[in-house]
């Protein structure tokens, strides 16, 4: 029940408000003076404060300045007499957060109240949120210790510390590149949160993921009006990201179009909504990713030459997973800890034919496929220790018959773990017929990560 202080001399009008907030599910209480009110302010810890301006002794506007010195965060619903718009604007500006004129329609009164409640719980939410990804991130998040993985983690501390040395406008654009599932996000989210902006938005779009004719819209924002469903004004993911970073993964699903807008984006750090007719300056970082081979994409007139270099002026590489030598148990140990205590499975362990599978198998998913290969070994795990054949991959390193150990040992020429992906991915598809689905379910990766393991190894469907 959200607790309203009503500041009224009137006592008629407070007494009226006060009932009619108590039946509509409200604990009220009134204050006829602003002494009166600060005062119950502790005792009361009201979630929002209905002020009038004209009181006895402190006038409203001074018991509002008052309340926000003591909570910055104060709702404030300031009464006003008819015609004192002076009053209502200095109030604004004091940081009320909605103003009436008297005679007060109570119906009135109960809906600004409500909406004030609900944007500070939508406030509240945000800021768990936001907090929350904060504490998510960073590049003390960024797990390993492998050469692969500290040339990572230096590179973002050189990339930060210059940063905090800029004294005017946003970070140059950073490029991150790397296989799907390495984590790509993750340095992203580093880049953000351990840099200069961490208290503003991070904004994040996956280009994949939203159909071309929207995209744009998304982007850059429309006026009302300027296509057949454009019934209000929206504004863009470029300008909820004001002063903070908008991170475009997936860049290289961009069409040309919408990639020349993005190149004069870049460069004159001005977007126009679509319809719109006036340019609005942004400070926004950028940040974008692909897991496609974008020099290739240049080449053959898929992506933009001059938007390709302009990106990667800050060029990270995320190193695949079987790059990361030890760095994969130690991953798996950390997802099984959390994979243990959501499905109620304390104290599991890895046995050592596990840690020796999870170092064989080559890992075309990267740390997701990781992840997701673990949960399962948890799901079917019946004792303490969890075995490599409750892992999915575990029929096709047994069909392997140890290649990789074997081959390495032996010093086997041609033998590297490109073959010996691109070995496990053919055996996945004749074991299950072609079928690429049933295939990709097998491997413990999403379909969508077969089909480019499949196109990356020029293999067919029908292969």
């Amino acid at each position: 029940m959200n607790a309203i202080l009503i500041v009224e001399d009137e006592p008629i009008l407070g007494k009226n408000i006060r009932t009619y907030l108590e039946r509509h599910g409200f604990q009220a209480r009134v204050a006829d003076s602003g002494e009166a009110g600060i005062a119950a302010l502790d005792e009361f810890a009201p979630d929002a404060v209905v002020l009038d301006y004209n009181l006895p002794g402190m006038d409203g506007l001074e018991v509002l300045k008052e309340l926000k010195r003591r909570d910055p965060r104060a709702n404030v619903v300031m009464l006003t007499g008819h015609g004192s718009i002076d009053v209502a604007v200095q109030a604004m500006k004091q940081g009320a957060t909605d103003y009436l004129t008297k005679p007060v329609a109570l119906e009135e009164l109960k809906l600004v109240i409500e909406r004030t409640l609900s944007q500070r719980r939508m406030e509240g939410t945000l800021a768990y949120y936001s907090e929350r990804d904060a504490g998510a991130s960073g590049v003390a998040q960024l797990i390993g210790n492998s050469p692969a993985m500290g040339a990572l983690k230096e590179k973002l501390h050189k990339l930060l510390d210059g940063e905090r040395s800029i004294r005017q406008g946003a970070g140059p654009p950073v490029l991150i590149l790397g296989e799907t599932g390495t984590g790509k996000e993750l340095v992203a989210r580093t880049l953000h949160y351990d840099g200069v902006r961490r208290c503003a938005p991070f904004i994040e779009m996956n280009c994949a993921s939203i159909p071309a004719t929207l995209l744009e819209a998304e982007l850059f924002g429309y006026e009302r009006g300027a296509f057949t469903d454009a019934r209000q004004r929206k504004a863009g993911l470029v300008e909820a990201a004001q002063g903070g970073t908008l991170f475009l993964d997936e860049i290289g699903e961009v069409d040309l179009a919408i990639q020349a807008k993005l190149l004069k984006l870049l460069e004159d750090r001005r977007v126009r909504r679509l319809g719109g007719l006036r340019e609005l300056t942004v400070d926004v970082r950028f940040i974008a990713a692909s897991n496609r081979n974008l020099e290739t994409m240049v080449k053959e007139g898929r992506f933009r030459a001059d938007l390709f270099f302009r990106l990667r002026i800050v060029e990270i590489r995320v190193p695949p997973l079987r790059e990361r030598g030890d760095d994969i148990v130690v991953l798996a140990r950390k997802f099984l800890k959390m994979h243990a205590a959501r499905y109620g499975k304390a104290d599991l362990a890895l046995s050592a034919s596990a840690e020796r599978a999870l170092r064989q198998y080559p890992w075309p998913g990267n740390v997701r496929e990781l992840r997701n290969a673990v949960e399962q070994a948890v799901l079917l795990a019946h004792d303490k220790v969890v075995d490599a054949t409750q892992f999915p991959f575990c029929e096709l390193l047994a069909a392997a018959g140890g290649a990789m150990e074997s081959g390495a040992a032996a010093g086997a020429p041609g033998m590297n773990l490109g073959a010996v992906e691109r070995d496990l991915v053919l055996q996945a598809l004749a074991h299950t017929q072609g079928n690429v689905t049933r295939a990709a379910q097998l491997l413990g990766i999403s379909r969508d990560t077969l089909r480019y393991r499949m196109e990356k190894h020029g293999i067919k469907p029908s292969t």
